[in-house]
């Protein structure tokens, strides 16, 4: 089989085993990876406005707030604005600071008809380490996949 292959399917045992409604769950170099191989899949950041300008960017990914900045209330018009920037037939992987957003991006887009979602584990900044600090365990920055600050 070919790597893409595998990983997707990696990535849909994983579902399984974590009883996921949504069709897989990637860490961050395998998301970046089957970004890299899947001609049209896309990466959606659903952080806020301030974490892209302040935390750093995924260059090329789609970017649509889960939670609004200021006051981290739910986009209301997140799948509206999720099927003008991605087709539904794309395979999707969601990405946000830990791992929590894009899980409810990727079942909520997964209900609207998106039969391709993943979410990244781990998110952008990844888990919290003993002095409570993002960016040193887990996490899209820490794997040094491409970002870049604002």
């Amino acid at each position: 089989m070919g790597k893409l292959t595998d990983l997707l399917r990696l990535a849909r045992q994983r579902a399984q085993d974590m009883d996921l409604p949504y069709a897989g769950a990637l860490t961050p170099a395998e998301a970046y990876e089957v970004w890299q191989l899947a001609p049209g899949a896309k990466l959606v950041d659903v952080r806020t406005r301030a974490e892209w300008d302040w935390v750093g960017r995924v260059p090329g990914a789609v970017e649509i707030e889960w939670l609004t900045y200021p006051g981290h209330q739910p986009n209301l018009h997140f799948l509206a604005q999720l099927k003008r920037e991605v087709d539904p037939q794309s395979l999707v992987m969601f990405l946000c600071r830990s791992g929590a957003r894009s899980d409810m991006a990727a079942r909520a887009a997964t209900s609207a008809g998106y039969p391709d979602c993943y979410n990244v584990l781990e998110g952008f900044e990844g888990d919290k380490d003993a002095k409570e600090q993002r960016n040193r365990i887990g996490g899209w920055r820490h794997a040094g996949l491409p970002w870049k600050q604002s």
